[in-house]
């Protein structure tokens, strides 16, 4: 579902003209259109519907609670990274047993919140964190169910700061060392093995890593069968699949199954995924309005009110995000800009010698491909309050999350009594 259209020169989400919402709501603002969210994780269940599977959105791509509510009527079970992203989830009515625990830094209390709302595995990172959930579980008189996330060593070919699943990484354990952790695991009394993992990326727009990675593991989910015949259920091949930003052109659902399920069917376990981005990337946006136009004799930038505070992709990643006038007349003649915020470091941008619209001061901005990693990375840098969230569905719109305001800012803090 392309959710977001022109109609009668106007940019709508679904319905809705984003004018309106601007208007009603100010800038910066993120609107999300439940359709497209809805639709595509339809779309990849569709998909593998001849498998017996458990998508689990990974809530560090968006954790609005509405945006999680919208996924858990549909069905989804959810891959969370804190024991935060766990709260978030059991107050939007997501059901804890459908939910997968990775992170490699899981802290004794988040272990122990985790057993006690009875969530799906844990996704073990390391030998040290197996033997931590071992002893937490049996302090607690119970057997904790996990999986090894194991390295496959395939290059996903993505940005560096998102590919996860090659040796060097931070995450994971590797192939050649993880049967040995797993007779580990099968020696603890706090354990129950309930699957293997594996995640190698975030987007990745080729089929052929996670058929490769998949390959590699076939044998070892074999060796871990025969380790623990009556506990292991399930394979859980993580998340990455990719967006379209720019000119890329990732898989659709029907694509990527039919690349995967050849491989998958033959393990006779239930098959966990852990899409973020590609379930909500393209299904959210930021809208920004401009402050100014601002000119030297080598560069012009366009000012806007949105900045590096509120969507950090474009500093932190070089990434691409589409940058397109609300109203479809400013898209006549065209410039070259920087479009830049109001946060002081030179880092603050959405864009650089973009060709974009010739538009001028108070003119709204919509920056494209804006709902995974948006928000949730927002801060409050330059004490600038975060940004309001609106969902739409259909013709109805609701603010699902208000806008800061400079109280919230000092809300948690005090000053010293030997100050006062």
């Amino acid at each position: 579902m392309n959710a977001f259209q022109y109609r009668r020169g106007e940019l709508h989400c679904e319905g809705v003209p984003l004018r309106r919402l601007a208007e009603e709501f100010g800038t910066p603002l993120y609107v999300y259109s439940q359709g497209h969210i809805a639709g595509q994780y339809g779309d990849l269940h569709k998909a593998l519907r001849s498998l017996d599977h458990l998508i689990c959105f990974a809530v560090k791509a968006n954790s609005n609670l509405a945006v999680l509510r919208a996924l858990a009527e549909a069905g989804t079970g959810f891959d969370i990274v804190s024991g935060g992203e766990l709260y978030r989830v059991a107050q939007a009515g997501g059901d804890p047993r459908k939910c997968v625990f990775s992170g490699v830094g899981k802290t004794r209390d988040e272990i122990e919140y985790a057993l006690k709302l009875g969530i799906y595995m844990f996704n073990v990172e390391s030998e040290p964190e197996l033997r931590r959930i071992s002893e937490v579980a049996r302090c607690m008189g119970r057997r904790a169910p996990i999986a090894i996330r194991v390295n496959p060593g395939v290059d996903p070919d993505t940005h560096h700061y998102i590919s996860t699943g090659k040796h060097e990484s931070k995450f994971g354990i590797s192939l050649r060392e993880a049967l040995d952790v797993y007779r580990q695991a099968a020696r603890l009394d706090g354990i129950k093995i309930r699957g293997v993992q594996m995640h190698i990326g975030s987007q990745i727009t080729k089929t052929a890593p996670f058929v490769l990675a998949i390959r590699k593991l076939l044998r070892l989910i074999e060796q871990v069968r025969g380790i623990a015949p009556r506990t292991l259920q399930s394979f859980d091949m993580g998340g990455g699949l990719g967006i379209r930003y720019r000119d890329e052109r990732p898989p659709t659902a029907v694509e990527f199954a039919r690349a995967v399920m050849p491989h998958l069917k033959a393990m006779g376990l239930r098959i966990l995924l852990e899409p973020g981005r590609f379930i909500v990337g393209n299904g959210g946006v930021l809208v920004t309005r401009v402050v100014h136009i601002k000119r030297t004799p080598v560069k012009r930038f366009v000012i806007v009110d949105a900045a590096m505070n509120d969507l950090i992709r474009p500093s932190l990643y070089g990434s691409y995000h589409e940058i397109i006038p609300v109203t479809a007349k400013a898209a006549r003649r065209k410039i070259t800009a920087d479009v830049v915020g109001p946060v002081c470091e030179s880092g603050d941008f959405l864009a650089q010698e973009r060709r974009l619209a010739a538009v001028g001061e108070n003119a709204l901005l919509a920056v494209m491909s804006a709902g995974a990693y948006g928000m949730v990375m927002a801060s409050n840098y330059n004490a600038r309050p975060r940004p309001a969230e609106v969902m739409v569905k259909g013709s109805r719109y609701e603010l699902v999350r208000r806008r800061e305001s400079v109280k919230d800012l000092v809300s948690g803090e005090t000053i010293p009594s030997w100050l006062m």
